[in-house]
């Protein structure tokens, strides 16, 4: 089926991407830290017969620089306008700090029906880049709720770069904050036994970026507690880039991903099969 690009209504930005104009399953796609609007991957899944947004949530005109105090009403809004258009499922679909923001997001909107969290986090982060203001330092939170910027868990500026490749690798600078800032990480836990969202994780354990396996199993391992079901994917191989059937990604230039091209792949292929089912 052909599908029909449209640009997304002021304030959204982005794309909307639709195959047939009476889809129930609506999708909002979020790219990570790159700031990219993965429109391609909003056509993958809109050639399942959903209506895909490929929203902008940072970077654009008018919208904070970088990821530091997004409010998490720009996630609302995105939702409001699938069901203006006669969605009755919103499915999630974010890449690390999408995935951030997708899984706060369905804690906060009782409306999302599922998310996909690829290479997720399981707690609030600091800022990356700078705010409206045009400042980046000193380190505030991510995201914001009604006004109020989000609790996280600190960075260390003290901290040494590691390389991998020649390019930086961040990972144990997130396993060094979290033991360093233990004290933090009860608030700054995204609290996902408050949402009744279907939640599917994937991720891989060569990720180089931040550790996003083990972000993962701690999210298990807190809606198991809760007596709530996760689908947990990993791939042992697999890096920070998860690679869905036909994508063909580019790797940073400047940050270690970890992985390769086929377990990267092979891990997609593999949570393919899982959101299918969800879909």
């Amino acid at each position: 089926m052909d599908a029909e690009y449209q640009r997304l209504p002021p304030p959204l930005q982005g794309e909307i991407i639709q195959v047939k104009p009476d889809a129930s399953t609506g999708m909002v796609v979020l790219g990570g830290s790159s700031g990219r609007v993965d429109v391609a991957r909003a056509r993958l899944f809109a050639s399942q017969g959903a209506t895909v947004i490929a929203l902008r949530w940072f970077g654009g005109e008018g919208q904070v620089p970088g990821i530091c105090e997004v409010p998490l009403e720009t996630f609302f809004a995105a939702t409001d306008y699938l069901i203006e258009l006669g969605c009755k499922r919103i499915v999630l679909v974010g890449t690390s700090k999408g995935a951030e923001a997708a899984l706060l997001t369905a804690v906060y909107d009782p409306r999302i029906s599922a998310v996909v969290a690829i290479s997720p986090s399981s707690v609030v982060w600091g800022n990356i880049g700078p705010g409206l203001d045009g400042i980046s330092w000193p380190e505030r939170s991510s995201w914001t709720l009604r006004g109020t910027p989000l609790p996280f868990v600190s960075s260390d500026p003290e901290w040494v770069r590691e390389y991998r490749d020649g390019l930086v690798a961040y990972r144990d600078l997130f396993e060094r904050c979290l033991d360093m800032h233990e004290s933090e990480i009860d608030a700054a836990a995204i609290p996902l036994e408050k949402t009744n969202a279907e939640i599917l994780l994937v991720a891989g354990c060569d990720d180089a970026l931040w550790p996003s396996d083990k972000f993962a199993a701690s999210i298990d391992r807190r809606r198991t507690a809760w007596g709530l079901q996760t689908q947990l994917v990993l791939g042992e191989e697999a890096g920070h880039r998860i690679l869905l059937p036909s994508e063909t990604t580019s790797r940073s230039s400047l940050d270690a991903h970890g992985g390769s091209d086929e377990a990267d792949a092979e891990l997609g292929r593999l949570a393919w099969r899982y959101i299918l089912d969800m879909l």
